[in-house]
This record gives C-alpha cells, structure tokens and sequence, in this order.
C-alpha cells in the first residue's frame, strides 16, 4: 500500500504543477496524448511489450503481454518540455512446450503500476526521465504442476515473491545523420521485497543506436537496423551483472508502432523471479509489436 499511496502523491503533485503551470509559455494539458515520452528501454526485461522471445538452446519460450500508456500531459511548446503521467501494466510468462495447442506455462512475473515522465528537446538532442512505481510478483503455475504424481515439477515449490519498487531512469537522446543514439542509467529501490534475502537496491544502465538509411522503406514506411545493450545490477541475494544484447529490425518509425524482430543474447540472474536464486544464459530469437 506504501507503493501507491506514493503513486497516488506524485499523481497529484503533478496535476497541481500543471495546473499552476497552465497558461504560462503557452501551456496546454492534454488528455490521452498521441506517442509516448518516455519510449521503454529496448533491452531492459522489465519493459512492457507485445511479443515472443524463443529461446534457441532448448524448448523454451518468452511470452510478453502488456502496454504502457500516457494518461495526460502537460506541453509547453515555447520550452520544447513535455511532462507526462501514465500507467504501465504488463507481465511475461514461460513456456516450457506445448501439448498439442496448449502451451504449458510454467511460470508468470506481473507488473501493474505508473510512471511519471519528462522529455526536454533541444536542436538536436533530447533529455528524458521517466519514475515508475510498480508491484511485481511472481508465481508458479499449472504448467510446473505434474498432475499424475500431484507434485511440482523439479521438486520447486511456489514462494511468495514480490517486490514494491519505485525506479527513476535518466537518458540522453542525440540525433545523428544515420538515425539515434540514446543512452541512460538508472537506480531504483523497493520497499517492500519477498523473500527477504533479495537486496533492495537496483541499478542499470545500456545504449540503444538505430540505422534508418542503410535498408530501404518497406511500403512507404522507414526500416531501421538497431544494436541495444542493458545492464542490469541487483542483488539475488549476491550482486551480480545481468547483460542482454539485442541486434534487430524495426519496421516503421522508431518511436511510432510497428513489429520487431530480432536476435538475442542473455546472460545473468534468471528471468523470472521463482527462479531468483538460479542463473540463465540462453540465445534466442524474438518479435514484438510497438504500440506507441
């Protein structure tokens, strides 16, 4: 409750600038404004997104369902300055198979939440922050259940697992004649984590870069080539490194809606917070839908 009674706050802290700011620079409030400010950070695992990730050294699989959008925004065009409030509302499953049409999923990580975000546009740069505070919880279910022997698979049971967090992330967005370069870091710090080994300190950090001259438009739209890395450091319980590079394919304008597919590497801390005490490295290939 400590998470959103802190949501509900800087929610309102927001609407009062606002409206105080209303009118001044040529200020405007606009209700569910086009885009996002804060586009999610490409190869970051705890983004919301549309899509599949299949792992390619077994039968594994990533499935992503969730979205974040923009509520409300202030713009004051006069200073190139966008703030933002939305809500991000996402989770990811993990499919160990199928039978016949039925995926067996083993295990689900959730996210609900929002998010408060600022973007600053100079001649040819950007600035962007965006603050989220989110809930996260994890859990095993039907498909790490054996139903002839009535026990959990691997002899894993489910654990309570969550965490209350609240993460602030800083970028810089510099255009290039060959497309964009953004790169950023970020701390954030939960309140509130099960079990209770997990440290509650978090940091990352990556780059993203995009191509969008060296493939030509594919029906009038532009095709971007795009190399992404995130770093992400947390404690489970012992700090360590947890790295994804993603080399892909955008269709469609980088910050606008369009499918993605790309070629991944993983290597760190498990995916998935019922497996927080183990570690994953994998390759794979994935494809995800943009909604911005």
């Amino acid at each position: 409750m400590k998470a959103y009674t802190k949501l509900i706050l800087c929610l309102s802290i927001t609407l009062t600038l606002m409206n105080k700011l209303d009118g001044q620079q040529s200020a405007q409030i606009i209700f569910l404004p086009e885009g996002i400010n804060f586009p999610p950070l490409r190869s970051n695992i705890t983004e919301p997104r549309i899509g599949i990730f299949k792992f390619l050294d077994n039968s594994n699989m990533r499935i992503d369902i969730g979205n974040t959008i923009n509520l409300i925004m202030l713009e004051i065009p006069g200073l190139q300055t966008r703030f933002t409030a939305g809500i991000d509302f996402f989770a990811y499953a993990l499919s160990t198979g199928a039978e016949g049409l039925r995926l067996q999923i083993d295990a689900i990580d959730g996210f609900f939440g929002g998010n408060l975000s600022f973007s600053k546009q100079t001649e040819r740069n950007k600035i962007q922050a965006r603050l989220r505070i989110l809930h996260h919880s994890a859990h095993l279910v039907d498909g790490h259940y054996n139903l002839n022997t009535n026990t959990w698979l691997d002899n894993r049971e489910p654990i309570p697992f969550t965490k209350d967090f609240g993460e602030l992330v800083l970028a810089h967005v510099v255009t290039k004649p060959f497309g964009n370069l953004r790169y950023y870091g970020g701390i954030s710090y939960a309140t509130l984590v099960r079990p209770a080994v997990l440290k509650r300190f978090e940091y990352l950090g990556g780059v993203e870069i995009y191509f969008d001259n060296i493939i030509e438009s594919v029906f009038n739209n532009p095709t971007n080539i795009y190399l992404a890395y995130n770093l992400l450091i947390n404690g489970m319980p012992k700090y360590i490194g947890s790295n994804q590079i993603q080399v892909g394919l955008k269709f469609g304008k980088w910050y606008s809606k369009g499918p993605c597919i790309y070629f991944a590497y993983y290597s760190g801390n498990h995916m998935f917070g019922e497996y927080y005490d183990k570690r994953l490295q994998t390759v794979g290939l994935g494809f995800t839908v943009d909604f911005f």
